[in-house]
């Protein structure tokens, strides 16, 4: 229910599927679940990428309906994709469209509504979000697309950020680019990423002692991380890493490389991409983990969801002091903060931890039980809701 009992219709629009990216399943996915315990009516209209051998599938999860178009064939694939998409939104006749990026498919879809709202066809509300940041010093610097992309993306991004009647932002950085491009602040809800999991309190894990490397490598140099792990294992003879995480392009064979030139091969257990059900478990296997961060737009603009899934798996984290990290790691509390990109003393840090087990897992459990007071989806709730209702009331009053 809304604030005032109200029961709305919600469509969540997303740019992929569910897997391995994290957005759709670790952002959109629990925040519907959170709205349908609400007793809201959500959906979510995915494209089926990257598996599409999702395409067509449809089925309800605690509530929420989750539906993979089906793919055209033929020409104008992705404009005929985002069309499937648009047409079944009208079929639902929802009350609010809230499109996850105002990018790719989600951005299609809400130009669509936006122009189909002045024809009287479409009444609703349109909610964008956004986790990340596209344009200048952003992903489109980053991303190998052709300069036609990187126009058309960033257009995108501004665009759909100022054409919505509410905009819910991941980060204080986004939150900040959206006031500067002129969107007043009662339309912009800070809205962070919360906890799709809580682990359950862990056990002190036995020897050896390990270290948790859970990640894609995209937000630092691979470098850095090499430099980090030698450290640590002339310090430790028996020293492990545990690696967790599915990169989206050759980063992991680029990490292998780096490993193996290092001599660090043999001391790494070989994860990789983990079932959802098992993370807790898994990440639980640690002693500590790192996670670093370089200062930089990309990084201050996101909400690192790896971050929180650590955190609330009970590790004590050792974290570059970047963007939004601070605002779930209380330095010595629940996780260990150094200087952006200061290797020496993230190194000093994990090994100050490693010596003294103990400590470190009472850091660990410090930032299970946070992760679960305050950072759960339905503490997010009243936030998003007010997102709704502000976008119902200007949809009402055009």
């Amino acid at each position: 229910m809304g604030m005032n009992g109200e029961r709305w219709s919600i469509v969540m629009i997303g740019p992929f599927g569910l897997r391995p990216r994290g957005t759709m399943r670790a952002r959109a996915l629990p925040m519907a679940r959170a709205l349908a315990q609400r007793g809201h009516r959500v959906t979510i209209l995915l494209p089926p990428w990257p598996d599409p051998g999702d395409a067509g599938r449809s089925w309800v999860a605690d509530g929420v309906r989750v539906h993979c178009m089906p793919l055209p064939q033929g020409p104008f694939f992705h404009l005929r994709l985002a069309g499937r998409m648009a047409r079944e939104v009208l079929r639902l006749r929802p009350d609010v469209v809230h499109g996850f990026k105002p990018k790719a498919y989600p951005g299609l879809v809400h130009w669509v509504f936006w122009h189909l709202r002045g024809t009287g066809r479409f009444r609703g509300a349109l909610v964008v979000d956004t986790d990340d940041w596209e344009g200048p010093g952003g992903w489109n610097d980053r991303n190998p697309y052709t300069p036609w992309q990187r126009r058309f993306f960033a257009w995108q991004e501004r665009w759909g950020m100022t054409h919505a009647d509410a905009l819910t932002v991941a980060s204080r950085a986004l939150e900040t680019l959206a006031w500067a491009m002129g969107i007043p602040p009662r339309r912009v809800f800070y809205l962070p990423n919360a906890a799709w999991f809580i682990g359950p309190p862990r056990p002190l894990p036995p020897d050896p002692p390990t270290v948790v490397l859970y990640t894609r490598f995209l937000e630092f140099g691979l470098d850095r991380l090499i430099r980090v792990m030698e450290a640590l294992a002339r310090r430790s003879p028996d020293l492990r890493f545990l690696y967790v995480g599915q990169p989206l392009g050759d980063e992991e064979a680029r990490f292998r490389e780096a490993v193996a030139r290092a001599g660090l091969m043999h001391r790494i257990d070989w994860e990789g991409w983990v079932e959802p059900a098992r993370l807790p478990e898994v990440l639980g296997r640690g002693h500590l983990a790192l996670y670093l961060m370089d200062d930089h737009l990309i990084n201050r603009a996101k909400c690192p969801m790896k971050l929180i899934d650590l955190l609330a798996a009970g590790l004590p984290v050792v974290a570059d002091a970047v963007g939004q990290v601070p605002e779930y790691i209380r330095h010595g509390e629940t996780g260990w903060l150094v200087p952006p990109g200061d290797g020496s003393a993230m190194v000093e840090a994990a090994w100050e931890l490693l010596q003294d087990p103990a400590a470190a897992w009472r850091i660990g459990e410090n930032a299970r039980r946070m992760i679960a007071a305050a950072h759960g989806w339905e503490h997010r709730l009243p936030t998003l809701e007010a997102a709704y209702a502000e976008a119902l009331a200007r949809a009402g009053g055009r």
